[in-house]
C-alpha cells in the first residue's frame, strides 16, 4: 500500500503526508504473459455505459409515474450532475494512488484493515447481486421471447452458463469489444422501446407533472434515479487497466452526460406514451410485438452486464490473493484454475440467490442501499478530505483554506448516509409488507 511518512508540521503538530507510489497496480507488463492495462478511455466509458444504463433505465418510467415528470427530471438530471462530481473525486483519489485497485484497497488506505474488509465484501455482495439482477432480466426476456414455452429456472439456468463463459477472459481488454456490443444493444433497446410506445400509445392515459404521495412511496420511486448511477464501485478497477489512466475522466464525462440526457429522453417518451401505468421494467408495458423485439435486442445487454459484474467480483479476489505474484500475469495452472472457479462462483451463487430466494429483486435494493449509496456518492467525500489532509503536509490547515471543498465533501458523506439509511428502510418494508399480504412466491419455482 502506499507508503506513509511521518513528519513534523510548522506548528509542531504530527502531520502525515503521503508519497504517491510510482508503480500502479499491475506493475511494469513489457515482460508479463498476460497484461491488463490494455484499455482506451473509450472503451472504459463503453464498459460504463454498458453496466449502468443496463436495469436503470427500465425503471424510470415507472418512478415518473409515482411522483410526476418535474419530480423525476429534475431528481434523474441532479444525480446525473452530482455522480459526474463523486466520478472525478473517485477519479482523482485513484491517480492520486496509483496502487488502488478496488474500493477495498481505497478502505485500507483511508480506514484500515477493517476498512478494507467492508469495502471488498461490500464490493463483492454488490456485485454478486448484481448478476443476478441480470440473470432475471435475462430470464424475463427469455420468458417473454418464448411465451412462456420452458421453466423459468431453466432458462435461469441456460441464462447463467452463458453469463459464467462470457466472463472468463482474465483481462478487460479481451472483453472490450463486449463492452461496445453490450453499449449498442441497451441504447437500440431503448430507442425501439420509445418507438414502439409511440406505436401503440395506453388509450385514454393519465399523466401528471406532480404527484402528492408518502416519503415511503416517493423514495421507493427515487430509488430508480438513485441507483440509476450505481456503477461508481466498478471505477477503480476498470481505470487500473487502461492504458492512459489520467484519461479516466474522459469516460466519466461520456458516461454522465449519456445516460444522464437517455435517461431523461427515455423516461418522458415512455411515460407521455403510456401513461401512470406504465410497469417496472418499462419493456413489459409495450404490446407483444414491441415487447419481444425490445426484449430481444436487451437480452444482448443484460447477458454482458451481467458478465462484467461477474468477472468485477471474481477480479477483486483474484488480485487480492495473486497480486505481485506470477500466477497475475503468467499463464499458469493454478492461476487459470483459481480464475474459473471464482467466476464459476460468483456466477453460481447469483443463480442461487436469484432462483431461491423469492424476495431477490428488494434484497438487491437492501445491497444497493448499503453499498451503492457509499460507492456512487457517499465515500467519495472521503477520498477528497483524506487526499486534501495528507497530500499537502498541510493537514488541518489545508481543509480549512479549502473549505468549500471541505463543506462539498462532508455534504456528499451526508448524502451516502442518508441514501443507505432511507434506502435500506424501503427495501426492508417491502419485503415485510410481500410476506404480509402472502404475495411472496416459492424457491425455485417455474
Amino acid at each position: 500500500m502506499t507508503n506513509i511518512d511521518e513528519k513534523l508540521s510548522a506548528d509542531g503538530s504530527d502531520v502525515k503526508t503521503v508519497a504517491p507510489e510510482t508503480e500502479d497496480v499491475f506493475g511494469p507488463e513489457d515482460d508479463h504473459d498476460i497484461q491488463y492495462k490494455t484499455l482506451s478511455w473509450q472503451y472504459v466509458a463503453f464498459f460504463m455505459i454498458a453496466e449502468i444504463v443496463s436495469n436503470g433505465m427500465l425503471t424510470l418510467p415507472n418512478a415518473m409515474a409515482t411522483v410526476g415528470i418535474v419530480p423525476s427530471l429534475i431528481l434523474t438530471i441532479f444525480l446525473g450532475v452530482f455522480g459526474l462530481f463523486t466520478a472525478k473525486l473517485l477519479i482523482d483519489f485513484k491517480l492520486n494512488h496509483p496502487d488502488v485497485h478496488n474500493m477495498g484497497d481505497a478502505g485500507y488506505l483511508i480506514f484500515g484493515p477493517i476498512g478494507r474488509e467492508i469495502l471488498s465484501l461490500g464490493t463483492i455482495i454488490f456485485a454478486i447481486f448484481g448478476v443476478g439482477s441480470e440473470l432475471l432480466s435475462g430470464q424475463l426476456a427469455l420468458t417473454t421471447l418464448s411465451n412462456n414455452g420452458m421453466c423459468a429456472v431453466d432458462l435461469l439456468l441456460i441464462f447463467s452458463a452463458a453469463t459464467f463463459i462470457l466472463s472468463l477472459p482474465r483481462t478487460l481488454g479481451r472483453m472490450s469489444w463486449l463492452g461496445f456490443v453490450s453499449t449498442i444493444a441497451i441504447t437500440l433497446c431503448g430507442l425501439l422501446a420509445m418507438i414502439g410506445a409511440g406505436a401503440n400509445p395506453t388509450p385514454g392515459r393519465m399523466l401528471s407533472a406532480t404527484v402528492p404521495t408518502t416519503f415511503y412511496n416517493a423514495f421507493l420511486a427515487v430509488t430508480g434515479p438513485v441507483f440509476a448511477y450505481a456503477g461508481h464501485f466498478m471505477f477503480f478497477i476498470l481505470i487500473s487497466e487502461m492504458r492512459q489512466p489520467r484519461d479516466a475522466m474522459k469516460a466519466a464525462w461520456t458516461l454522465q452526460v449519456f445516460s444522464t440526457a437517455f435517461y431523461a429522453v427515455f423516461s418522458v417518451v415512455v411515460y407521455v406514451y403510456l401513461g401512470n401505468t406504465v410497469q417496472s421494467p418499462a419493456l413489459l408495458s409495450l404490446s407483444p410485438v414491441w415487447a419481444k423485439i425490445t426484449f430481444a435486442i436487451g437480452l444482448v445487454n443484460f447477458l454482458l452486464s451481467g458478465a462484467l459484474y461477474s468477472h468485477t467480483a471474481a477480479k477483486l479476489i483474484f488480485v487480492r490473493f495473486f497480486r505481485h505474484s506470477r500466477h497475475l500475469y503468467t499463464h499458469t495452472v493454478l492461476g487459470w484454475s483459481v480464475w474459473t472457479f471464482l467466476c464459476f462462483g460468483a456466477t453460481a451463487l447469483a443463480f442461487v440467490f436469484a432462483a431461491a430466494v423469492p424476495v431477490f429483486s428488494d434484497l438487491t435494493g437492501i445491497t444497493a442501499s448499503l453499498f451503492a449509496s457509499w460507492y456512487t456518492y457517499g465515500i467519495a467525500g472521503f477520498f477528497w478530505l483524506y487526499d486534501t489532509y495528507y497530500l499537502g503536509g498541510e493537514g488541518a490547515k489545508a481543509l480549512k483554506r479549502r473549505w468549500g471543498g471541505t463543506v462539498l465533501s462532508v455534504l456528499t458523506i451526508i448524502s451516502g448516509a442518508f441514501i443507505c439509511v432511507a434506502g435500506t428502510y424501503v427495501s426492508i418494508k417491502l419485503i415485510a409488507d410481500a410476506y404480509a399480504s402472502g404475495t411472496v412466491g416459492k424457491p425455485f419455482a417455474c
